[in-house]
């Protein structure tokens, strides 16, 4: 594709690998989707890279393979020709849809993450997350491991793969070897660093000389581990110019374990907080450097290299969201854009529960062959009444099939709770969703009707084909004794601002948005997901002086809260399980660190002037609260389908008007998004 975009030189400039060239410096980062072991999955995998290879990425990277049985734990596996022959329709569709885009598989060896009763690792230390421990290997095993790299990568190649990128990092089986907390060896691959990187620097030496010099050749590093005695600066350099000697193509840098205390992908997370430390490795070794992590925008794509801290920048989850990324970057369509708000809620929660992996915001992502928009032969005159995300991307996959759309919208605004959402701190992302959205209202010219309260007499009177009831939901209001006292609040006024909000707090619901709440009231100073100091600080990393793992001997620096702040449930498990498993963690930590008490198994009794009273265990307890928050659920708003349907007009639900059980734009979008395209 013709570069006429100067915006972006750096990221649109070629990169000469001697052999071979990449024609840009972006890169789709792997990301494991499910669609590796699923039935159907090559056929929907070809579809879901072609696309994105269609649209001007420079490199694919695929999702982890595993090189034998024993790095799987019922996942793929790449050891036979028989098992290669079926990539050819991934590698033969990526490079039919764009012949100068490379695809790299990923060659990935969980270790003692495999969970399964053959893992194997160098020393049988069992990680923090995982269910047992792993099997030590015996010297012999070690060399079964590095013929199976070398094998996996030969029918890589076999594959049609223009190369493989090999794990080293994440807790994964070959960044155990490097970490002493995991490496207890004392022969030939434990004890030195020389001899904890051996296992990683032989897979790369003999992986090289089995595919010869025209294969790309990526090795990812944990470039700051995020562990306390983890990998010092001097230990990741000395691996970097050892990989370089063995023959790597580019080195890929990887920040975190699995197992790590720090958040690295999260929405709380800046843009592009590591890539300095990228930067500092690229002065040091004389190949290629990728970064990664929270780069989500062209423009942050190109500040990373126009400063010097890579040469190509991966993107993963950007990727999901939105597949012509990097072709509205080259043409200037930069605000079309449908930007990762890295929730996390879709893709990575899905991996890790052995869920199908999508996208919150672009419900399309690996359904390629599933879910598609195609143009209308009769087109509908379609009222959508609520301009929240269902309404929203009903309305935008409608009217982009040719649809005939007037969106309706009682306030000033689109986005109803997301305009509650982007103003929680660390939720700044929400932004970029209702700016894609406006765009695309205009793009696809749907009538957009804001300060307007549709009624059954007005659709009826303007002759709508179709009307989508996407009003959304209203607050629960729990029957306690004494909620109507006037301590008590709603989650939305203390989101808006419009109450006041005490010392003593007590917020009934411990969901997701009793969290946020929390989050909210405790919160002070600057995001740390717009500042990365105040992020560094808050969760312990040292980017400067970059100490073992980059965390060993630096304290979190938490700003108490100076409201004394309960969250209750009445559930017995532990507070916050409901939320996300690649997120969740991190919003208790924050909470706890600031001082905010969690309390479940929670019965309410009443409400009065001393404030909340409750019995935990049979016991009652005061809670002195000044101010109670009400977070305890939503009611679907849907009278004006009923009413609708009563005056025999056609109508459905969607969103929380539909269901309003939990709040979950990614379920409302995923439906929005499936009726729209049916219609």
């Amino acid at each position: 594709m013709q570069n006429d975009n100067m915006k972006y030189p750096k990221l649109l400039e070629p990169l000469d690998l001697g052999f071979t060239t990449i024609k840009n410096r972006s890169i789709m980062g792997s990301m494991h989707t499910g669609l590796e072991e699923m039935d159907g999955g090559f056929e929907r995998m070809a579809a879901y890279f072609a696309e994105r290879a269609a649209n001007n990425i420079g490199m694919i990277i695929t999702g982890g393979i595993a090189p034998n049985a024993e790095a799987s734990a019922g996942g793929a596996i790449m050891s036979s020709e028989e098992e290669a022959a079926k990539h050819r329709l991934v590698t033969d569709a990526v490079h039919e849809a764009a012949p100068d885009v490379k695809i790299c598989m990923q060659i990935l060896h969980p270790g003692p993450l495999a969970n399964n009763r053959a893992m194997v690792a160098p020393s049988a230390v069992r990680s923090r997350i995982a269910r047992h421990a792993p099997n030590e290997l015996d010297k012999a095993g070690i060399r079964k491991q590095i013929d199976d790299h070398v094998n996996c990568a030969l029918m890589a190649q076999k594959a049609g793969y223009d190369g493989v990128e090999i794990i080293g990092s994440a807790g994964y089986l070959i960044s155990t070897f490097l970490v002493r907390k995991t490496n207890l060896r004392d022969d030939d691959y434990g004890g030195s660093f020389e001899n904890m990187m051996r296992f990683a620097i032989e897979i790369v030496e003999k992986t090289r000389a089995a595919v010869g010099e025209d294969f790309i050749l990526i090795f990812r590093i944990a470039a700051m581990d995020m562990l306390d005695g983890g990998m010092s600066w001097e230990e990741i350099v000395t691996l970097g110019k050892a990989l370089e000697k063995a023959g790597v193509t580019i080195i890929s840098t990887h920040f975190t374990w699995h197992e790590s205390a720090v958040p690295t992908i999260a929405t709380m997370v800046p843009r592009a907080a590591f890539t300095s430390v990228t930067g500092r490795l690229r002065k040091e070794v004389g190949v290629p450097v990728i970064t990664s992590n929270r780069i989500n925008m062209p423009d942050v794509a190109e500040a990373v290299l126009a400063r010097g801290d890579a040469d190509l920048v991966s993107m993963a989850r950007p990727l999901l969201a939105d597949s012509e990324f990097m072709r509205k970057a080259v043409e200037g369509r930069e605000d079309e854009i449908n930007t990762c708000i890295a929730c996390n809620q879709a893709c990575l929660d899905h991996t890790f529960m052995g869920k199908l992996t999508t996208c919150l915001v672009n419900p399309r992502a690996c359904h390629e062959t599933i879910l598609n928009y195609e143009p209308v032969t009769d087109a509908k005159r379609i009222a959508v009444v609520g301009a929240g995300p269902a309404g929203l991307a009903y309305a935008t996959v409608a009217a982009q099939r040719g649809h005939a759309v007037t969106l309706f919208e009682a306030s000033s605004e689109i986005g109803g709770q997301f305009n509650l959402a982007k103003t929680i701190p660390g939720k700044e992302e929400f932004y970029e969703t209702l700016r894609y959205f406006n765009r695309m209202i205009e793009v696809h010219e749907i009538d957009l009707c804001l300060d307007t309260r549709a009624d059954v007499a007005g659709l009826k009177a303007e002759g709508f084909d179709h009307v989508i009831v996407s009003t959304g939901i209203k607050p629960r209001t729990p029957d306690i004794e004494g909620i109507d006292h006037e301590k008590v609040v709603s989650y939305i006024d203390v989101i808006k601002g419009v109450r006041p909000v005490g010392k003593k707090v007590a917020i009934i619901g411990a969901g997701g948005i009793g969290f946020d709440v929390s989050e909210l009231i405790s919160h002070a100073g600057v995001s740390g997901a717009l500042d990365r100091d105040v992020f560094a600080a808050e969760w312990g990393v040292d980017f400067e002086n970059h100490p073992r793992g980059g965390v060993t001997g630096v304290e979190p620096k938490v700003v108490k809260s100076d409201r004394e702040i309960t969250l209750l449930q009445r559930k017995d498990s532990r507070v916050g399980a409901g939320l996300g498993k690649t997120t969740g963690w991190t919003h208790r930590m924050t909470l706890t660190r600031r001082g905010v008490g969690m309390m479940n198994g929670v019965e309410y009794v009443k409400i009065d002037d001393d404030g909340l009273h409750i019995l935990q265990g049979g016991q009652p307890v005061l809670l002195e609260a000044d101010t109670i928050i009400i977070c305890a659920g939503q009611d679907p708003l849907r009278e004006l389908h009923d009413d609708l349907q009563k005056e025999g007009m056609s109508s459905e639900l969607v969103g929380g008007a539909f269901e309003a059980m939990e709040l979950d734009a990614k379920a409302a979008i995923n439906q929005a998004s499936y009726m729209a395209a049916a219609i």
